[in-house]
């Protein structure tokens, strides 16, 4: 499962948006316009591997604050095409309590890019090299059963997963405003999937 919000990392703010009103997301970086198609790249052996060095760093970093840490998203299921920029899912306490975690992954080279509150309170953190997305969720967050259930499925699911991916094909040459259009668009595909995963 796709980020929920837009890739927003980096310094170039020509072309950002300011952050919206209240009740919309918290850009902590502005948020950068895409106005490209998706750049898609097969499936990469290292992926895997860079995910368990930042799963370790992140480890190290917050000991037990660190509920759960895991691979998500296209880049976690073998096989599979995506953007490449891993995203991995953190579990704590209260995302909201941006002291407990926030500092010390900024040790490990992660810096808060977002915060939604009225979307489970999602923070989302960036990192450079390499790239990826951290999702911090709380603890008993449906949304964390989703993605793992999604990529679950994915990867015990070669029909599926072709299928993910001829839809990606299919929406990588469209010219985007945003990484969240794109990630919308695909949002008929990701709940027929999860709904055969029951």
């Amino acid at each position: 499962m796709e980020c929920h919000s837009d890739q927003v990392q980096g310094c170039d703010h020509a072309g950002m948006e300011p952050t919206p009103p209240s009740g919309g997301p918290e850009y902590v970086v502005p948020r950068q316009r895409l106005d490209r198609p998706i750049i898609l790249a097969d499936a990469d052996p290292r992926w895997p591997h860079q995910f368990e060095l930042l799963r370790d760093a992140i480890r190290q970093a917050l000991g037990a604050a660190a509920l759960a840490v895991e691979h998500v998203g296209s880049t976690s299921v073998p096989g599979l095409l995506a953007k490449p920029i891993l995203d991995i899912c953190l579990v704590v306490q209260d995302p909201r309590d941006e002291h407990a975690y926030v500092p010390m992954l900024a040790t490990t080279g992660y810096g808060l890019q977002l915060r939604e509150p009225d979307w489970y309170e999602h923070r989302m953190l960036w990192h450079d090299d390499p790239a990826s997305h951290l999702h911090v969720f709380g603890a008993d967050c449906p949304e964390v059963e989703r993605m793992i259930r999604f990529r679950d499925h994915l990867r015990t699911h070669p029909e599926s997963r072709d299928e993910y991916a001829r839809t990606k094909q299919e929406l990588d040459s469209i010219r985007w405003d945003y990484g969240q259009d794109y990630a919308d668009a695909k949002s008929h595909i990701i709940e027929s999937i999860l709904a055969e995963a029951g």
